[in-house]
Formats: structure tokens, C-alpha cells, sequence
């Protein structure tokens, strides 16, 4: 079907779609646009952003208005898509339980969820709940918006429901209120939504765990259920076989299934790493520190104890104390650190700083803590004791974009070594900040023209987060994805104005004058255990050579053979690699099983013409088998192997 022309059966009017004029008939809606240029697909028109503004597509649109219709790959499409299937997911709920009472079912990253109270299921009543949602979807209703003149008049039509109540009761006098209503199913909501629940074809309900009510701990513990729906029966398989993936990548199983660490009730949030897990580590930090030699940083170790003076100093006092572990010493309140920035400030002021000095990087694998809710803890993801590769760079300001530049560079080499491509976020000035316009503006535009530099240099785009930045300056998100297309934010590069003025940091500039010098925050693992989370999933547990736990088991065919075996594990120790020999009379098969559960990079299978010609005979974690190599060719191999840090096998 051809879009319509001016002057056609009606069309009497142009409007701009997609920065094209199109000609539209009088008092057109948004879903009869969308009819008219063919978006009937069910991932086609899911609502419409009129004049930036987002509307439902039975909105009328003006021959002035600007129009674009958007599909379910837009992560616009995507929240409204799901937030009326969370509308769907209360419809279903409450005629199946009506004693049930909904509160809110906001869109989340992948899916939505929707909160009860007086509701009790487990996933057994799934399949149950499923079938009235598919009931429901057959019905194909079309959300109907209604506008509530008064919160007066809200308050009369949700009053018996508290939390609704709750919420009118919050609203502005001159807000407007609205509710969506779907065949008996009413729920106050502003919107959009779907012009017909027709398009969501596929829906799959996930779990349900207990949440409190606007997630304060205070409030009354409510059922929440979370769930997905997709365009497509094809979409909704894709999602669930990524599911399965991620299961099987679950660093926690992984984790304790390597025995690389562990948490215990006696200290909630707080890792224990096992001798295998600080292999990792330790090969981590070695890396790290390098990398970091060779690029100028000086290194330093900052208390862990500090006194509160100290952080109302900072300001982290006044904004972050409910987060701190505090404890009260010789009478004096002390706060164990959150985060490494305050004591660095007095380390610059420690010894007079000149312009010549600068830019000054001092780094710090600094072990801090933060109380996070035990509701929120996630293995390696988010814990209350972790540590950060923090680094605070102290530089002049025509020095901002060289050394953003220069951090990139670390950033560029640090994330494509494990295999991770990245993206940036430039987040500039929010609403309440510090710091005169001309800092913001100087700094802002010190970190865009970085950021065009390297756009430029490696083609790596990056988008602007308007008003996200923190209150002191401007930032930069590091965001990167692995093998499954994940999306992680790890580091941030921030620019502070706050911390240096607080402390009143100086440096002597080339006239003799003090000058305050611009300072960048900045962290490129972040949390060192959440990138360690974050690599096992990307591997699965099957670490590069220069990284694994275990590099070489070596494995005799049998007991006759472990005299051998045994001098070749010597040999490999002497040259630095992590490698066991497993001489236990269990049958080789066997020892060879478990030895690819532990994920080892090499196996060496040494039996009677192994032995007779001083050769190992090498089995891959693939299964693949080389036979009879000589030792120092395998030695060479692997060395080369570690130091090029490779991603794959030498013998592959």
C-alpha cells in the first residue's frame, strides 16, 4: 500500500512523519496514520511520539504536529509494550484472586513486573494465571483512557484501594490524573498504552518473590510478579533461550562450582575468596598494576578507618552516612571508607604541588564498604565489602581533554583484552549542581572534545545523558557488553569540582600563584568483584590461559606413570605455570571428566610412549586430542600463549 497523496480521497492535509511531509485526512488519528502508511504488523505502531511528546495512537494529530510512529525495537516501543501487559498480568490476577489488591506494574529492563497486596501464589498457579492472560489477549480489548478532572474525584473512584489513595494523595492540585481502562479492568495510570492488546502475542510469567511496598522496608511487604511479553512467539523464544544461557552462566554456580568463593551468613554481602578465586584476583591486580606503572600512576594505600571529621569534610557525612559503618573509638565517631576519594585529597596536600607536576595520577586498589539493603545483595554484583581501582588524576584545565583521551586509552586496552566491546555515556549538568557555569561549561566541553577525539581515532560513538551527570561534574559511563550482549556499566571518568575546593587543594602555577586544580574520578574495573563476576559469565568459567585458576592438569594413564608425571609438573611450576597433577588410582577417564568441570585450559594424558620419547600428549577443554608434543615445544607454546594475553588456544 502506497502512503497517500495530497488531494487523494480526502487528504487535504501535510504533517511532518519522519522528517517527510505526508498528507493526512481532517481529525486523523494516530492508528489511522499508521494504517495508512502499512505499519500493521504486530511490532509495527506501538505508540507515537508527537512533537517529542509520547501519545496514544488514538490521539489526533495536527498538520503542524511532527510524528514519529515507533516499533518494539525502540526502548520506547519496548516500555509501553510491556507496561500494558502489566496492566494485562492485574487483569488476570484479580479476576482470578479478587481479593487481591494491585498497587503499581512499571516496565523494568527486560520485562515488567506488577505488586499485590493480599496475595499469595507460588509458581504452580503460573500455568493458571497464563490461561486467563491468553483469555484475555483473545479479547483483544482497546485500553480506553479516561481524565480525571480532580484528585477529589480520583480519590471517590480508587478510595478503596490504599495505595492508589496513597499515590492521589501525593499528586500536585493542578496534576493531571488519568486511568486506562481495559474491559472490566480499571487502573490509574498516566500512560500511553497500547491502541489494542491484540499485539502482544506471546507472554510469559517469570517468577515471583516478596517486595515492599515503593521498596522502603518500613512498608508493608507486598507479591510481586514478573513477567515478559513479546510482538512474537519467535521473540519470546529467543528471550527464553538467552534465559537458559544466563542460568548456565550464573557466576554464583559457577563460582562455587569452581571453588572460587563463597558468602556466609556471618557476613551478608561480604565474599570469601577461595585459593582458586585469588588466582584470578591476584592475576587481575598484576595486570592492573602494570598497565598502570607503565602509564605514569603512582600507587597508594589510604586507611580503611577514618574519622567522621573527615567525611563531613567531603560532604559524604551530610549524604551518605545511613550507607557508612560507623564505630565510636576513644570517644570519637569513626566511619569505615565508602569510597577512596577523601584521603587522597590529603595525600596531594601532603607536599607542595607545582604546575610542573601536573597532571598527577595517584591510583589505589582501595577494599571499601557500603551498607546496601540485604534485599538488593547479588553474588559479586552487588556486595557491602568490595574493592575499586580508583585513580584520581590532578591536572590544569587545558590538560582535561589529553588526559581523558589518555584514559580512554586504558579503557580501550583493559576491556578489548578480556574480549569486551564498550560503549560511552557523556552525562552532563543536572538540575541541582555545584560550580559556576563556566566550570560547567569548561568541563563539559574538556570531555566532549575527548570523547569526538576518540570517536574519531577508534569510531566508538557515544550518547549524551542530558542532566545525569553528578552534582560536582560532569561524567562518563563505561558500558560494556559481553558474549551474550549484555550490557554491564562498569567504570566511570568524572570530572570534580567539589572535592578540590572542599579541601583546598592548590597547586603553584608558572607565575607563582596558587591555582585550584581540576581533579578526574575515575574507576575502569569499578567494583573489582563485579568484574570478576562479570568475567566468569562472559566465559562461562572458561578462563583465558593468562587469567584461568588452573592452566595444566597432567593426568597419568596410570600409577606406573606418576614418576613421570610428576617431573613434568615440576617443569611447568619452574616456569610459572598454575598447574596440579591429579595421581589418584581413579580411572583416567574419570580424573579427565573432572578435570573439564574445573574448566582446566590443558590436559596432558602421559602414558608408556609419552614416557619413552619425553613427549605429553595434550587434550583441549574441546576435547580435542595432539599427541606426543615435546614438552619444551608445549612450554613455548603456552608461554607465548600468557603474554600475548590471547583469548584463545595456542593449539586451536
Amino acid at each position: 500500500m502506497k502512503a497517500p497523496i495530497l488531494g487523494e480521497k480526502g487528504y487535504s492535509k501535510m504533517l511532518i512523519y519522519k522528517e517527510k511531509e505526508i498528507a493526512i485526512k481532517e481529525s486523523t488519528s494516530g492508528i489511522e496514520l499508521a494504517r495508512s502508511i502499512n505499519l500493521n504488523d504486530p511490532n509495527q505502531a506501538i505508540i507515537m511520539l508527537v512533537n517529542d511528546s509520547l501519545k496514544d495512537l488514538s490521539t489526533t494529530i495536527s498538520p503542524e504536529d511532527r510524528v514519529e510512529i515507533l516499533d518494539f525495537s525502540t526502548p520506547l516501543g519496548k516500555e509501553v509494550f510491556w507496561h500494558s501487559s502489566a496492566h494485562v498480568l492485574a487483569q488476570a490476577i484479580v479476576r482470578l484472586y479478587p481479593e487481591a489488591i494491585p498497587t503499581i506494574g512499571p516496565p523494568i529492563e527486560n520485562g515488567f513486573y506488577y505488586d499485590f497486596d493480599n496475595l499469595d501464589i507460588s509458581d504452580k498457579d503460573f500455568p493458571k494465571i497464563e490461561k486467563e492472560i491468553k483469555k484475555i489477549l483473545k479479547e483483544n480489548h482497546k485500553p480506553q483512557r479516561c481524565e480525571i478532572p480532580t484528585k477529589e474525584e480520583a480519590l471517590e473512584k480508587f478510595g478503596s484501594n490504599p495505595f492508589k489513595k496513597e499515590l492521589i494523595n501525593e499528586f500536585p492540585n493542578d496534576a493531571e490524573i488519568s486511568s486506562y481502562t481495559q474491559g472490566e479492568f480499571t487502573d490509574l495510570c498516566r500512560g500511553p498504552h497500547l491502541h489494542s492488546l491484540g499485539k502482544i502475542k506471546a507472554f510469559k510469567i517469570l517468577k515471583t518473590s516478596a517486595a515492599y511496598w515503593r521498596g522502603d522496608n518500613s512498608q508493608k511487604m507486598l507479591t510481586r510478579v514478573y513477567a515478559i511479553s513479546f510482538p512474537s512467539k519467535d521473540l519470546l523464544q529467543e528471550y527464553l533461550t538467552f534465559i537458559e544461557e544466563s542460568i548456565k552462566r550464573d557466576h554464583r554456580k559457577i563460582g562455587k562450582d569452581l571453588l572460587l568463593f563463597s558468602f556466609y551468613p556471618w557476613a551478608a554481602g561480604m565474599p570469601l575468596f577461595k585459593p582458586k578465586g585469588m588466582i584470578i584476583w591476584n592475576k587481575l591486580l598484576n595486570y592492573w598494576h602494570k598497565l598502570h606503572k607503565k602509564d605514569g600512576y603512582l600507587e597508594i594505600k589510604t586507611p580503611i578507618l577514618m574519622d567522621k571529621e573527615l567525611w563531613e569534610q567531603s560532604g559524604h557525612w551530610d549524604y551518605y552516612k545511613e550507607n557508612m559503618y560507623t564505630s565510636i573509638i576513644d570517644d570519637r565517631v569513626f566511619a569505615i571508607k565508602p569510597m577512596n576519594c577523601p584521603p587522597c585529597m590529603h595525600y596531594f596536600n601532603s607536599s607542595l604541588v607545582s604546575y610542573k607536576d601536573l597532571p598527577l595520577k595517584i591510583g589505589e586498589i582501595g577494599h571499601v564498604h557500603r551498607h546496601e539493603l540485604s534485599g538488593s545483595l547479588s553474588g559479586l554484583f552487588r556486595v557491602r565489602s568490595f574493592h575499586q581501582d580508583d585513580a584520581h588524576i590532578f591536572m590544569t584545565p587545558n590538560q582535561i581533554t589529553d588526559q581523558i583521551v589518555g584514559v580512554l586509552e586504558l579503557v580501550d586496552t583493559i576491556y578489548q583484552t578480556f574480549g569486551l566491546n564498550y560503549h560511552l555515556e557523556l552525562s552532563t549538568r543536572p538540575e541541582k549542581a555545584i560550580g559556576t557555569d563556566e566550570d560547567w561549561d569548561l568541563t563539559t566541553k574538556g570531555l566532549q572534545t575527548a570523547l569526538e577525539l576518540w570517536k574519531e581515532k577508534k569510531g566508538i560513538t557515544y550518547v549524551v545523558n542530558e542532566g545525569d551527570g553528578a552534582f560536582y561534574g560532569p561524567k562518563i559511563d563505561l558500558h560494556v557488553k559481553d558474549t551474550l550482549k549484555r550490557s554491564w556499566q562498569c567504570g566511570t571518568i568524572q570530572l570534580d569540582m567539589s572535592l578540590p575546593e572542599r579541601f583546598n587543594l592548590n597547586y603553584i602555577d608558572n607565575n607563582g600563584e596558587k591555582k585550584r586544580p581540576i581533579m578526574i574520578h575515575r574507576a575502569l574495573f569499578g567494583s573489582i568483584e563485579r568484574f570478576l563476576g562479570i568475567l566468569i559469565e562472559h566465559f562461562e568459567g572458561k578462563f583465558p590461559l593468562w587469567l584461568s585458576p588452573e592452566e595444566v592438569r597432567v593426568l597419568p594413564v596410570a600409577t606406573k606413570h606418576n614418576s613421570y608425571a610428576s617431573s613434568i609438573l615440576n617443569t611447568l611450576i619452574d616456569h610459572d605455570f598454575e598447574a596440579k597433577a591429579d595421581l589418584t588410582h581413579e580411572k583416567l577417564g574419570y580424573r579427565i571428566r573432572s578435570a573439564q568441570v574445573q574448566k582446566v585450559n590443558y590436559m596432558l594424558i602421559l602414558g608408556d610412549q609419552e614416557e619413552e620419547t619425553n613427549t605429553v600428549s595434550i587434550r583441549l577443554r574441546t576435547g580435542e586430542m595432539i599427541s606426543s608434543i615435546p614438552l619444551p615445544q608445549f612450554i613455548e607454546k603456552l608461554s607465548d600463549e600468557k603474554k600475548k594475553k590471547s583469548l584463545t588456544s595456542a593449539f586451536s
